[in-house]
């Protein structure tokens, strides 16, 4: 359970489900009409687990991933994460929160074209203090098959690799959780085969909670759950 900065006693020793979702129902005004997103969404998922959420365009899979992440509030209903209830947390400390137990990986990358790919990877190190950022970032860029560019700036970068610096990034302060949206979905078959395994790898090694939106069949059938989405509501649940 994490703790506000500001807050008394120590973190929770509960080790439940890494991400609880209770009843989640999200709307918005669009047009003057209330438009209903997400409805009474329901599901666990335990550490280390791996969960694609798949669905048709328009389901409101990304609306989901951002409310499980804490990036928005919902309507109604409550997101569990990490055993601490997002719904208690202002904005700034649901930011802290975020920044000491979450990964994110997104589609179009979000690089900062300013800094070098070792750059990227350094920065949410030295955001926590971390002392030895180089050389973890050497490490993970490394890991990525990446070490000969980690001195290129992103414009210098093919898509698949400025994606495998993304997914080095995302994993550089070894969240408890990560949640990426559509990661494979700007790379071709063999860029997004090798982000793929990158991700599963990490997954294996650090055993981060894994949770993506993804339109990619073959990232959605190494997931070990899979969740279908169709008009806001789960339809679908498989296991494997």
């Amino acid at each position: 359970m994490y703790v506000p900065d500001d807050a008394p006693g120590l973190p929770s020793t509960d080790r439940g489900p890494m991400l609880r979702c209770e009843r989640l129902h999200h709307e918005y005004l669009s047009g003057g009409k209330r438009l209903t997103v997400l409805k009474d969404i329901t599901f666990d998922v335990e550490r280390g687990g791996f969960v694609a959420i798949v669905g048709p365009s328009g389901s409101g899979k990304t609306t989901l991933l951002g409310l499980l992440a804490g990036l928005d509030r919902p309507t109604s209903g409550r997101v569990v994460l990490d055993g601490t209830d997002l719904a208690g947390l202002d904005e700034d400390a649901r930011a802290r929160f975020r920044r000491a137990r979450v990964g994110f990986v997104f589609q179009s990358f979000q690089l900062i074209p300013t800094l070098t790919a070792r750059e990227n990877v350094q920065v949410p190190l030295e955001l926590a203090g971390e002392s030895d950022s180089g050389a973890r970032a050497d490490e993970l860029l490394s890991r990525v098959g990446l070490a000969e560019r980690s001195h290129h700036y992103p414009a210098q970068l093919s898509g698949g690799e400025q994606q495998r610096v993304a997914v080095a990034r995302a994993f550089s302060t070894r969240p408890e959780i990560l949640f990426a949206d559509e990661p494979t979905g700007n790379l071709d078959a063999a860029n997004g085969a090798v982000v793929i395994d990158t991700m599963i790898a990490l997954n294996a090694e650090y055993g981060t909670t894994l949770v993506l939106v993804t339109h990619d069949a073959d990232l959605a059938n190494q997931a070990r759950r899979t969740l279908h989405l169709v008009d806001g509501a789960i339809v679908g649940d498989h296991r494997r």
